[in-house]
């Protein structure tokens, strides 16, 4: 029973579609959480220039209010009105009980407010800074995942390798078993070669968890449980990078990378920031329009009002306890600071891009140098098997031929990921990159050649397989 529920995972396994790289970028897309964040971010930011906009714009306010009034008379009052009556009599008052009502609209409307005019314009430049930074998490996101892709697959690779070595050493291992029981060998080539073994076996245990573990960093990215992805094609090209001169790579990330843009912007949201506390001590302009109506129910005096006002209100700061002051201040100190980390975006940018173009045109040689070393290591290795048959070498010269092969075929493979990445990440300095580059790369996946998953056939009901 077990060994048919093995096959039928094998088979499930086997038949579902492996994903490529350009899936795999897709998924990122729809659910990485660190580009919903900034693109959250970003909306949150854009509401800057409307609550700027705001302050510019007319406003509408209403109030109202209502009392309820109780008054007494205990004395009267004098009648004044000639020809009455009772002129000059003290005439009595009822006491009376009445609500008076008020309420009043006012439109006004900044007629001039350089302050708030420079805030608007500090406000934009902080959106387009938040923009190139969303831009520049979008870019980042490629890198991400080429990066986890290719980790999945360089961890296949050092998978293969070791499992390689491990079947390597485990013949050898019997061979000079035999050996030592016909009397041919010592008993301590068979030591050597035991421990040369469980070694191996160490080195596979660790890259087959390591395995397991890029995957599961690839669904942080995705949210998908991926269980198959495309390997690399050996026909992808390893050249040089185009343009091939270093000042213009440089160039062209002084003048295009995203983190500068974005940089750029912030330092010029900072500078307007501080025209607009500058502009603080300056005199405002406001226009207001005001409606007003008092309503009362006393039985004497006037029981409603209409109040219409149109007017200009001139305001000018003198003293405000060194409140502006401060404020321009502070304005100045940040300007100050985003100058400065400008300038340091800048170096760290020709930094980076000097460095990448160093490592990708290394990486093109090294590629090439290790694949030559597979070809000198297998020579070496059958040399020396063949010295050891005939008692030139011992065993320990075979073993370690072996080891040199197997890391030399995995450093090979690791090389080439190396190459897509600082290739990746140059064109990341330059604010060249884009998805197409990413899609491009993708071409070159081979869909017959797949890294399956290995939890399921690692662990089933808690026995290893091996």
């Amino acid at each position: 029973m077990r060994l048919t529920a093995l096959v039928a995972l094998i088979f499930l396994g086997s038949s579902a579609m492996a994903e490529n790289l350009s899936e795999v970028y897709q998924a990122a897309r729809d659910h990485d959480p660190v580009l919903g964040a900034a693109e959250a971010s970003f909306q949150a930011s854009r509401q800057s220039v409307p609550q700027a906009r705001a302050q510019l714009l007319p406003n509408v306010r209403a109030s109202a209010n209502t009392a309820w009034n109780e008054q007494e008379f205990p004395e009267g009052f004098i009648d004044t009105s000639p020809g009455s009556p009772t002129f000059g009599q003290s005439v009595p008052v009822p006491d009376q009980e009445f609500n008076e009502r008020f309420w009043q609209a006012q439109l006004s409307q900044s007629v001039v407010n350089m302050e708030r005019w420079f805030d608007l314009r500090a406000a934009k430049s902080s959106v387009a800074s938040a923009e190139k930074q969303l831009d520049a998490t979008r870019q980042n996101l490629i890198v991400r995942v080429i990066q986890a892709y290719l980790n999945v697959l360089r961890a296949q690779d050092l998978l293969d390798s070791t499992m390689a070595e491990e079947a390597a050493v485990k013949r050898q291992l019997e061979q000079v078993q035999q050996r030592f029981d016909v009397g041919l060998v010592a008993i301590t080539d068979v030591l050597e070669a035991q421990a040369a073994y469980d070694n191996s076996v160490v080195r596979r245990i660790q890259a087959d968890g390591d395995h397991e573990i890029f995957f599961e960093t690839l669904r942080t990215l995705t949210g998908i449980n991926h269980q198959s992805l495309d390997r690399l094609s050996e026909q992808l090209p390893i050249v040089n990078p185009e343009p091939r001169s270093e000042e213009e790579w440089v160039s062209t990330a002084l003048a295009s990378n995203l983190a500068i843009a974005a940089s750029e912007e912030q330092l010029h949201a900072a500078e307007r920031a501080l025209r607009a506390r500058k502009a603080g001590h300056l005199p405002t302009v406001d226009a207001t329009a005001t409606h007003r109506r008092f309503k009362s129910g006393a039985a004497f005096g006037v029981n409603r009002t209409d109040t219409t006002v149109y007017g200009l209100q001139f305001t000018l700061p003198i003293y405000l306890g060194g409140f502006n002051h401060a404020r321009r201040r502070e304005a100045g100190a940040l300007a100050e600071q985003a100058r400065q980390q400008l300038q340091d975006q800048r170096l760290t940018v020709s930094r980076d891009t000097r460095n990448l173009f160093q490592a990708v045109a290394t990486d093109v040689v090294r590629v090439r140098a290790r694949l030559k070393a597979i070809k000198s290591s297998q020579s070496a290795l059958e040399a020396t098997e063949t010295g050891y048959e005939v008692g030139t070498r011992n065993i320990v010269d075979v073993l370690q031929a072996q080891q040199r092969l197997f890391s030399a075929q995995f450093d090979y493979a690791d090389s080439r990921y190396n190459y897509v990445i600082n290739l990746m990440r140059l064109k990341q300095a330059a604010g060249t990159l884009v998805p197409p580059d990413l899609h491009e790369l993708n071409a070159f996946t081979d869909p017959n050649a797949k890294v399956e998953r290995l939890t399921t056939l690692r662990n089933y009901n808690g026995a290893s397989l091996n």
